[in-house]
């Protein structure tokens, strides 16, 4: 769970490769789930992507999990 504290952008969440709170860059990404090219506009779904500033590990979780 994302906290907000004194950093620069306030977004601070836990990274199991630091295994501490750390400042974290997230954002939200389309991304397109088909492979198949003529089904492709109809597969996007939106993923909460997060960042560690500290180590650089990459996380991300579909956020529409029907």
């Amino acid at each position: 769970m994302a906290t907000t504290d004194n950093s620069v952008n306030g977004m601070t969440e836990h990274c199991d490769d630091c295994d501490l709170d750390t400042l974290h860059e997230v954002s939200v990404q389309i991304r397109t789930e088909s492979l198949k090219e003529e089904n492709a506009q109809f597969s996007r779904e939106p993923y909460r992507v997060a960042e560690c500033q500290r180590c650089g590990n990459r996380t991300s979780q579909r956020m529409n999990n029907a």
